[in-house]
């Protein structure tokens, strides 16, 4: 991973890619996610790769849900437990930190280096920044590692769709083909939504939100 890049980027707080609300779409197909228990009558574990300081988090763990991230920037995750007024157990492992506290569990270093045991097991995935944020010679690599880690979790996947010659990313334009590459041999695919994101993306381009649901073949 670039980690010079996604470092500044925080340190600099230029992360126009972060909504400062939670996700809409989340909330309306967390449903996925859950299954046919709610979280609170059954423990839901989601994993949320490249988790930043979403406020995603926020909203699945007042569902009752554990929630696990990995993030490479410690501002990032510093920011998180502030916004949500808990002040973490911090451990220090060869792999990096990890912040802990009330459910929720944070990764900090490159996910590539998180393994099965790291992670331990999830009932499901939530990735809206996670594929769109990785430039393309990285997606194929994260997939596979995604995969292997979560041994193949349900995915609730959200991304963006623009023409990538009108602006450079990040987050960059994931479409259904690309999701299909990446996924096809070992999960069943569902798009569930394809619409038209209203503003255009950082108010510069057109582009479409969407949303695709996946389970293990």
């Amino acid at each position: 991973m670039e980690h010079s890049f996604w470092h500044s980027k925080w340190q600099k707080n230029e992360i126009g890619f972060h909504e400062p609300e939670g996700n809409a779409l989340l909330v309306k197909y967390a449903s996925f996610l859950f299954g046919d228990d709610s979280p609170s009558t059954s423990l839901k574990r989601i994993f949320v790769p490249l988790c930043g300081k979403t406020r995603d988090i926020g909203w699945l763990l007042a569902q009752g849900c554990e929630v696990v991230g990995a993030e490479l920037s410690e501002v990032a995750i510093i920011q998180l437990f502030e916004e949500l007024g808990v002040e973490p157990t911090v451990t220090t492992t060869s792999n990096g930190k990890i912040y802990a506290k009330d459910g929720l569990t944070i990764y900090v270093g490159d996910i590539f280096k998180l393994t099965s045991s790291d992670l331990g097991d999830v009932t499901g995935i939530y990735d809206r920044a996670a594929l769109v944020a990785l430039p393309s010679p990285l997606r194929e690599q994260y997939a596979a590692h995604l995969m292997a880690i979560t041994q193949c979790a349900p995915q609730l996947i959200i991304s963006f769709e623009y023409d990538q010659n009108e602006m450079a990313g990040p987050p960059f334009s994931v479409n259904e083909k690309t999701v299909d590459a990446l996924y096809s041999a070992d999960f069943n695919i569902q798009r569930l939504e394809r619409s038209v994101l209203e503003g255009g993306l950082k108010g510069k381009v057109d582009a479409d939100n969407l949303v695709f649901a996946l389970t293990a073949k």
